[in-house]
């Protein structure tokens, strides 16, 4: 676990920003060359990958506040911070005297200092902090909140700049399986996103202090959240893994064969949804569900739901006579 990757002018960089940035800088450029060789405008691919930065970066992190079972955090860090309780030891609470460390522990919710509360057995926040809910560099980013911000982008984009929508579609199918790649090494160097605990020679075990050792101290797994913590499933790996197997089949083997514009996208959507629904059984983090299921998995439902008419609404575009 390393949670910053490097310093630049003087401020840490987490490394999960750093190589979230980092696959979006590959599959921009990917998509660039893409349109070059296709014979079209590689200047607008560039345009529509930082779009899709930064709105998908606002999306990810709007999902993460609303959904992620934090927003109640969020809102009383700015209106009541004596109702905001951090399950962590008193040690580490009173520790907690620079800002980041909290940020740390708790998975990016909070950077007041923290004041333990005898009574209750928790720590408090010491200052009210209105903007945590925007503090996205420290982490607390969802996948699906921030693929759907950059698909909005994408689309209002595209259309504005007159450029072939679902041609755009299957190129950015074949290369953001790829930045989400880069972004999965980003959650496991940031010591996000763990899985449950498993006694194995590959199982990850992350420093104390780190998300997934305060997750096990709450449910009583460790004594202390700054124990290092039992071995987990290193969930991030087999979704980095997972997204580079499947921008390999798109790219060397659908791509060729696609029988209509938008497939690779389709089967990206398909693909990715089939994927996450699968590994969410392995996680172990927080992020808030309905019934058995994560948010993350309801999200895939839809979204594999949606992949599907759309595959069958395109294919009859294709099909379609023309009197």
């Amino acid at each position: 676990m390393r949670p910053a990757l490097l310093e630049l002018f003087g401020t840490l960089w987490p490394s999960y920003f750093v190589l979230l940035a980092a696959g979006f800088v590959f599959a921009t450029w990917g998509g660039a060359l893409w349109a070059r060789r296709v014979g079209h405008n590689p200047d607008v691919i560039v345009d529509l990958g930082l779009s899709m930065l930064i709105f998908g970066v606002l999306g990810g992190r709007l999902l993460h506040v609303l959904c992620d079972g934090h927003l109640d955090d969020y809102v009383h860090l700015c209106t009541a911070p004596e109702l905001v309780s951090w399950k962590i030891g008193r040690a580490e609470c009173l520790r907690a005297d620079t800002p980041g460390q909290l940020d740390a522990w708790l998975g990016a919710s909070a950077r007041a200092l923290g004041r333990w509360d005898e009574a209750a057995g928790v720590c408090r926040p010491i200052e009210r902090d209105c903007f945590a809910w925007a503090r996205f560099w420290a982490g607390g980013l969802t996948y699906y909140g921030g693929f759907l911000g950059a698909s909005l982008a994408a689309w209002f984009l595209l259309r504005r700049d007159r450029f072939p929508f679902w041609k755009a579609a299957d190129m950015a199918g074949q290369m953001v399986p790829l930045g989400l790649c880069f972004g999965r090494m980003g959650c496991l160097l940031g010591g996000c996103c763990f899985g449950k605990p498993w006694d194995s020679p590959i199982g990850v075990v992350f420093p104390g202090g780190s998300p997934a050792s305060h997750v096990q101290a709450e449910l009583g797994l460790l004594d202390s959240s700054m124990l290092p913590s039992l071995p987990v499933h290193p969930t991030q790996l087999y979704e980095a893994a997972g997204a580079l197997a499947l921008t390999l089949l798109l790219v060397l083997w659908l791509h060729p064969r696609k029988r209509y514009d938008g497939q690779v996208f389709v089967a990206f959507v398909g693909g990715y949804a089939t994927l996450r629904f699968l590994l969410e059984f392995a996680r172990a983090d927080e992020r808030g569900g309905v019934a058995a299921l994560s948010t993350s998995q309801w999200l895939g439902v839809g979204l594999g739901l949606g992949a599907l008419w759309l595959h069958r609404r395109l294919e009859s575009r294709r099909t379609r006579p023309i009197c």
